[in-house]
């Protein structure tokens, strides 16, 4: 089966016939070359799920852009002054016909766009100057103090002061000392000002539940509040305050009823905001930093830098982890309304986007690049339509068959389905309950015995052991502080022997290196060809044989022990030690 969709973007106009395999995913449409460069914030759906709207980072510096897509063909563009931080569709007003608007949040500004066209701009309130600072621009103003002494009364302000220093004097910081001079001339007539920026926008319903109802803007800034702007005066409605900047945001609920902002911050940890309270009603805290942010139904779902997967209540309690093989680079929410069906798409670095359903591994879809955005829902006639962008800046739609089904167990590690079976218990018998009713009655007694047993069966354990190491049957000894073990065979009727050290690195993936082999003995009874070896590099699982030849020098018929020390070089501290019982020698050695 093959589909065919045609593109009229920047490729230039190229066909895609792109052969679909037997998966979950119709392949529409991929085109390497689209320039898109985007984020999941700043990607969205308008015009009743006709339109795609994508807000385009460009180089970073510039080509900023607001890029609209019919179909797969770019249908208009137009120019972004700063950086896109994040777009939301959404209807602002009852009037008809229904159309939503776009909202693009960049720098301190919001850019409204209705039928496509600027609408409105929303600025975000000043805050309060430093009077400090506005004292030492008025002393420049004035004349009153050169370029370097404001360079220098500026940076006491920035290190003591406990409000931040306006962008102005940030600016002046940052300058050589022979541009100064011109960069006071110029702005010292104008007011300080002190600006934030916007760092994650989100939509909350007015006071209805509808898909098309009236929705308010919410938005988080860098200084640590949340505004929610009324949708036809864009005034503001509340404010909250949070202790950390907000990166992420999800939220749900009505304005006029009750709502609640789940937000991820840049300290690390995700706070609940509510209706009722100006400040978090619950904070979680991670062990790592957020990547993505997606509520599915009543609870929440975040990926963090340490590759993990975490599930979480809207009350902050942890439900479930799930690992990743990969760093997370996005995620969004799968929602399929028509089949009640709700899944987290998460995209990964290794060039793959997994389908979890709670922590259970549904799909997954191979990419061609790593994905940087993903937006799942309507588009045109398709109710589940996946679109993603690619690190490249390639664009990439596919379309979920009607006849997918996502089992729970699908693709997810773990133990088999049968051993979830109910094991099919017999009754409990009469034999059964007098046993129980005789443990309850003589608990104490039958745990005394229980533990002299087990004392004694240590005992035993450890006068065997000792008895194995006097007796040399089992030449055997294993490190505490290294991951080494050895073992010692002696062969030959004598005068001369063979002494075979086996040493083996027990460690599951580190080597180990820099070890030595010394022998202590009695050189009136043996003598040795080599007493010292240098051990080569210990690869972990492998047994390496040592080899060496001992000569037994008396002809009284007597024996003696050799020491054999495993020591790390430039250390006086053994890290192995072992006691090799010689047999009696036959003979003796002939010089």
């Amino acid at each position: 089966r093959m589909l065919c969709m045609s593109s009229t973007g920047d490729s230039g106009g190229a066909t895609f016939v792109v052969p679909v395999a037997s998966s979950k995913w119709l392949d529409a449409h991929y085109d390497p070359v689209a320039n898109l460069y985007t984020f999941s914030s700043c990607i969205g759906e308008s015009l009743l799920h006709e339109l795609l709207v994508v807000g385009d980072l460009g180089t970073g510096v510039c080509n900023m852009k607001l890029k609209v897509y019919r179909g797969t063909g770019l249908l208009s563009e137009s120019t972004l002054l700063d950086l896109p931080t994040g777009l939301v569709s959404f209807p602002m007003d009852l009037h008809e016909p229904r159309t939503p608007a776009i909202a693009v949040a960049s720098g301190p500004f919001i850019y409204v766009y209705k039928n496509l066209r600027p609408y409105f701009k929303f600025t975000l309130p000043s805050l309060e100057a430093n009077p400090l600072e506005q004292d030492v621009w008025s002393q420049a103003k004035e004349d009153m103090i050169d370029p370097m002494t404001l360079k220098e009364m500026l940076e006491g302000l920035r290190d003591k002061a406990e409000i931040p220093l306006s962008v102005r004097s940030l600016r002046f910081l940052m300058l050589e000392p022979q541009e100064m001079e011109n960069f006071v001339l110029l702005h010292k007539e104008q007011p300080i000002r002190r600006q934030t920026v916007i760092t994650c926008i989100g939509t909350l319903k007015k006071n209805m539940a509808d898909e098309d109802a009236v929705s308010c803007l919410v938005i988080g800034t860098e200084n640590g509040d949340v505004y929610i702007l009324d949708p036809e005066a864009f005034t503001i409605l509340y404010k909250m305050s949070l202790p950390s900047t907000p990166t992420l945001m999800d939220v749900t609920g009505q304005f006029d009823v009750e709502f609640r902002i789940t937000v991820a911050c840049r300290n690390g940890n995700i706070y609940i905001l509510r209706r009722d309270s100006p400040k978090p009603k619950y904070c979680i805290e991670l062990s790592s930093h957020p990547v993505a942010l997606v509520r599915m139904g009543k609870n929440v779902v975040v990926g963090c830098t340490h590759e993990t997967l975490h599930g979480y209540t809207q009350k902050g309690k942890k439900l479930w982890t799930a690992y990743l093989p990969a760093p997370v680079t996005t995620m969004a929410l799968m929602d399929l309304p028509t089949r009640g069906f709700q899944a987290v798409l998460v995209g990964l670095a290794n060039c793959e986007v997994h389908v979890y359903r709670d922590k259970n591994l549904v799909s997954t879809i191979k990419t061609p690049d790593v994905v940087t955005s993903i937006c799942f829902g309507r588009y045109g006639r398709e109710d589940g339509t996946l679109i993603m962008t690619t690190k490249g800046g390639g664009l990439i739609v596919k379309i979920l068959k009607r006849t997918a089904v996502f089992d729970d167990r699908d693709s997810a590690s773990g133990p088999p389905i049968a051993q979830s079976i109910r094991l099919n218990v017999p009754k409990k018998t009469k034999l059964y309950v007098d046993q129980t009713l005789r443990e309850r009655e003589n608990a104490v007694a039958m745990h005394r015995a229980f533990q002299m047993d087990l004392s004694r069966l240590r005992l035993a354990a450890a006068r065997a052991y000792v008895k194995a190491l006097e007796s040399s049957l089992t030449p055997m000894s294993a490190s505490l502080t290294e991951p080494l073990k050895m073992n010692a065979v002696v062969q030959g009727l004598g005068p001369s022997f063979k002494l075979t050290l086996n040493i083996q690195n027990t460690a599951a993936c580190r080597p180990v290196m820099n070890l030595a082999i010394s022998f202590l003995y009695d050189e009136n009874l043996y003598s040795m060809r080599t007493a010292f070896f240098k051990i080569p590099l210990l690869v972990p699982g492998l047994n390496y044989p040592i080899d060496t030849f001992v000569e037994c020098l008396s002809d009284k018929g007597i024996s003696d022990i050799i020491k054999v020390f495993v020591l790390r070089e430039g250390k006086s501290a053994p890290l192995l030690t072992a006691h090799i019982n010689m047999p009696v020698s036959e003979g003796i050695a002939l010089n």
